[in-house]
This record gives C-alpha cells, structure tokens and sequence, in this order.
C-alpha cells in the first residue's frame, strides 16, 4: 500500500455526486464548502502560536458561518418576542 507524499498531499475534486435527481445537491454543497473553506490546512508545525493563527485562517469561514447562526438564534427569537409583547 503506497501513501504518497504525506507532507504535501494532493488533493482531488471529491466524491463524485451519485447518478440520481442529487446532482444539484451535490453541486451545491461543494460550492458552499469551496466558498467557506477556500484555504490549504496548513501542515506548518514550527512554533504552537503561528499554528494557531494558521489553523483560525484556515477555519475562518466555518466561523463566520457559526457566528451569524448563533446571530439568527439568539435575535429572531427576541424580535419575535419585542412583536408579539409590544403590539402597538
């Protein structure tokens, strides 16, 4: 079993999407993960602070993602509540 050249390894387009009415699916969730995770994970293990900057770049996107859905949670639920308790 040959692993390749695990220091820089390459990487493909992904799973191909099934031959079924999914293909859309598929794509569209490919393009999303290609737009919130655009960058490399960085395999630099030199010093743990330059690391930890390296991996927060790398997962940028997944928490800019988290942090808008924890937005939505926490202020529909009080807009809802300023409509239904303040009718004018």
């Amino acid at each position: 079993m040959e692993l390749g050249n695990i220091s820089q390894p390459v990487y493909g387009p992904g799973p191909e999407a099934p031959g079924s009415s999914m293909v859309g699916l598929v794509g569209m969730v490919h393009g999303f993960l290609r737009l919130v995770q655009p960058n490399a994970l960085p395999v630099v293990l030199c010093c743990l602070s330059f690391f930890l900057s390296q991996l927060l770049l790398y997962e940028l996107g997944f928490l800019v993602c988290m942090a808008i859905g924890l937005l939505f949670i926490i202020l529909v639920p009080l807009v809802g509540c300023c409509f239904c308790c303040c009718r004018c």
